[in-house]
């Protein structure tokens, strides 16, 4: 029988430590003990909201995170003796075995392991995954911390709080906190030297978290509340007739005053120039009486105040902004497009006066840990605090630069204020982006490593459940110390003792879906700035590296370079393992050929693919993922070298697979997911892999050239008869992010205990 979490609160710790790790591949281990729904389920909801359910990922931004709780759950599969969902809420302690991660990026799998007691080592090529986990694994005085971070905050204040500064247009006031500037790219005609405004549309604000829409003049620039907007109605200032449409279009906008048509991407000349035409403002005074949000045309005083801290910024000297060129790349390509040839041109003066001064402040702490911590915050804060944040009218909030995992430059800029805003009674952070809510972000995230905690839903209550007695960091508590070692380099060279490992677990990079190393370089010239004389993991002027994993145009990187480095990868690992344990890695791709570098990879380490498990692990809403056919699926493939597989997951039929298929698609659907052709894909993939990986390793040929194995896999592939032979075989609605409505089992009848050993 199941028990619930809150029976478990006062039990004490539940370790477990198998003599071998090949017995969990008997009655327990990833393959029997993970539980589809269960964990899937849990997944869904945390990456809804996934700071409410793993408060660590809050110390920095990094990309495409995966779910805490999938991690935990695999290695609670592996490990633990209870059925999962009686084991997962409780707490446990691995000491003395040991996981790594190769791949660590933000760290996920390293913190779960090192959460639950397990010595772990991890590699990142990228300098900054390398600084971020550190940031988010070492113990910090968080009281000190907090003290230092105050300390800074009101240096700051006195110095550019007069900046974040407007006046109420309903009651006066002359000291309301300034939430957003927001800012319209501006180009001079070349027919008549007219400078036009840029509108793609005039709707600032919609509805819903204010009463009514909110719409820019196109003749005056003041802005208007509108109760319908089929009925626009005329400016209240000029009498003009309100429009919703701009004129700007496709990299075109026809001059207003002669009628020329301009293009405004002009890489020649320079970065584009921005006019603030708004602002979003919060009066304390007026709040109580007042409905929705409060918004203005900027007035004399807010241009003056902009005048002032230009002419400010222009005569200071700066020690800590970056002189950084941007170099070629597949995403920084189209910020040279727009004209921006250094990242300090990404910043208006009044950031960027803020910034040195935030940076100056930072740097006069005198203790490392937490100088280290407040400039990890100023990293992460330069993501709100640029000319490419955008915003959005419908949340009326900013979405930050790496809201989608590149560079978007759009026409309306939002400009958030440096120093955030608390309320004035009980100190909570209204609107994002500020110093403030960057520090409060923090805080919950080292808080989360003293005193982790799991979310479990009773009767749709969420209750909160602590794991007492687990905890991430190194420092010694409970009597003994966990062993941490993170390493700046790749995972190609590292060091490690033959049969060492009990574990390994990743998230590896997806062929060419983000460029981290472009990405982060954004982050990383001010961190470099900052703290670079501090640790040799910036020894370089950028986080690129010829060896990253990332297919990219730009630095010729293809398929093969991809297959090559992971394979180098994943052979260094398996020599690492225990006879027996688990390599267990999260996948996906919208192509086939992409999970091609997977199986040559795998193969090349002479393990065998146990298992192709699915679980989400993107939110369907994110804007990178929204209204697309991409899937929110991965594939946990877990690979070993001795074990056991079920013979029904060997059967190459397209009607077996599908079975297993229509099987697992009811299990995510049972769990909320909102199914769609993309995520059938995806999965179908990862069985197709798993197949092709178990039908070539007998013949396999290590030496081959990369060229030779992928196009072998790709043949066997082709053999399968991809998605499509799967998918005629479905009952089931599979439309172009449709929600797949109804699974209907093919019906393939095996003996539950026909096993086939490896």
């Amino acid at each position: 029988m199941s028990t619930t979490p809150s029976a478990f609160l006062q039990l004490p710790l539940f370790p477990k430590r198998p003599e071998s790790p090949s017995e969990t591949t008997g009655p327990g281990g990833i393959e029997r003990a993970f539980d589809v729904p269960f964990v899937s389920q849990l997944a869904l909801k945390e990456k809804q909201i996934q700071q409410n359910y793993r408060p660590i990922i809050g110390a920095h931004k990094w990309f495409a995170r995966r779910p805490g709780t999938l991690f935990r759950a695999l290695l609670l599969s592996e490990f633990a003796d209870p059925p999962l969902p009686d084991a997962y809420f409780r707490a446990h302690d691995f000491r003395g075995l040991k996981v790594a991660d190769p791949f660590m990026g933000g760290g996920t799998p390293l913190l779960e392991a090192n959460r639950l007691g397990f010595d772990v080592k991890g590699w990142d090529i990228n300098p900054m995954a390398y600084w971020v986990v550190r940031q988010e694994i070492q113990h910090l005085d968080l009281d000190r911390y907090t003290e230092q971070a105050a300390d800074v905050e009101a240096r700051l204040t006195s110095e550019v709080g007069r900046f974040y500064r407007t006046r109420c247009e309903i009651c006066g006031e002359r000291d309301a906190d300034v939430k957003y500037f927001l800012w319209i790219k501006t180009r001079t005609c070349s027919g008549c030297n007219f400078t036009m405004d840029l509108f793609p549309g005039y709707v600032l604000a919609r509805r819903g978290r204010h009463p009514v829409d909110v719409l820019v003049c196109h003749a005056c620039g003041q802005l208007n509340e509108v109760d319908d907007l089929q009925e626009l109605g005329s400016c209240r200032s000029c009498n003009s007739t309100l429009l919703l449409d701009g004129p700007a279009r496709r990299n075109n906008c026809p001059c207003p005053r002669c009628g020329k048509d301009n293009t405004y991407v002009d890489p020649e000349s320079g970065p584009p120039v921005h006019r603030m035409f708004a602002i979003e403002y919060q009066c304390w005074h007026c709040k109580p009486n007042h409905q929705g949000r409060f918004f203005k045309t900027p007035d004399s005083i807010d241009k003056r105040r902009l005048t002032e801290v230009t002419k400010k910024w222009q005569s200071s000297d700066s020690c800590f902004v970056p002189a950084d060129m941007i170099p070629r790349g597949d995403e920084t390509d189209r910020l040279h497009r727009w004209g921006y040839r250094r990242y300090r041109e990404m910043f208006n003066e009044r950031q960027l006066y803020g910034l040195e001064h935030l940076c100056r402040a930072i740097s006069m702490q005198p203790d490392d840990k937490i100088r280290h911590a407040l400039a990890t915050n100023l990293s992460d804060l330069l993501r709100y605090q640029n000319m490419l944040c955008r915003y959005d009218v419908s949340s009326l909030k900013s979405l930050d630069i790496f809201s989608v995992h590149g560079f978007p430059v759009g026409l309306i800029q939002c400009e958030s204020n440096l120093l955030g805003i608390r309320h004035w009674r009980s100190g909570i952070n209204v609107g994002s982006g500020g110093w403030s809510n960057i520090v409060q972000k923090f805080v919950r995230a080292k808080q989360f490593c003293d005193e982790p905690f799991e979310i479990f839903y009773q009767r749709g209550r969420k209750v909160q459940v602590p794991t007492t007695g687990e905890w991430i960091g190194e420092d010694r508590k409970n009597g003994h110390s966990r062993r941490v070692g993170l390493e700046c380099g790749s995972a190609t060279k590292a060091r490690l003792r033959r049969a060492s490992l009990d574990a390994v677990l990743t998230d590896p990079p997806y062929y060419a879906n983000v460029q981290y190393a472009e990405l982060m370089d954004f982050c990383y010239v001010w961190l470099r700035q900052l703290v670079g004389d501090d640790d040799s993991a910036f020894g370089g002027h950028t986080t690129r590296h010829p060896d990253e994993l990332t297919g990219n145009v730009t630095m010729e990187r293809d398929l093969s370079h991809f297959t090559a480095g992971l394979s180098k990868v994943f052979r260094r690992m398996s020599t690492a393992l225990k006879p027996g344990a688990p390599l267990a890695f999260t996948y996906h791709h919208n192509q086939i050929d992409a999970y091609y570098p997977v199986a040559v990879a795998i193969l090349d380490t002479g393990l065998t693919c146990s298992a192709s498990l699915p679980c989400p692990a993107e939110m369907g809403g994110s804007i990178h993922i929204h209204s697309s056919d991409s899937s929110i699926i991965d594939t946990v493939f877990v690979c070993r070298s001795t074990g056991k597989i079920r013979r029904r997951f060997l059967d190459r039929r397209p009607q077996a697979i599908a079975a297993i298929l229509a099987q697992e698609l009811g299990m995510l659907r049972q769990s909320g997911v909102k199914l769609t052709r993309g995520d059938a894909r995806c999965m179908t993939f990862g069985h197709l892999v798993r197949l092709i990986m178990w039908s070539l390793k007998s013949t396999w040929d290590p030496a081959a050239s990369w060229e030779e194995k992928l196009d072998l896999v790709a043949r066997e592939a082709e053999a399968l008869g991809g998605f499509e032979a799967i998918e005629e075989h479905l009952d089931i609605d599979l439309h172009t992010s449709r929600q797949c409505d109804e699974v209907r089992e093919v019906s393939i009848v095996y003996g539950e205990d026909d096993e086939v050993s490896f």
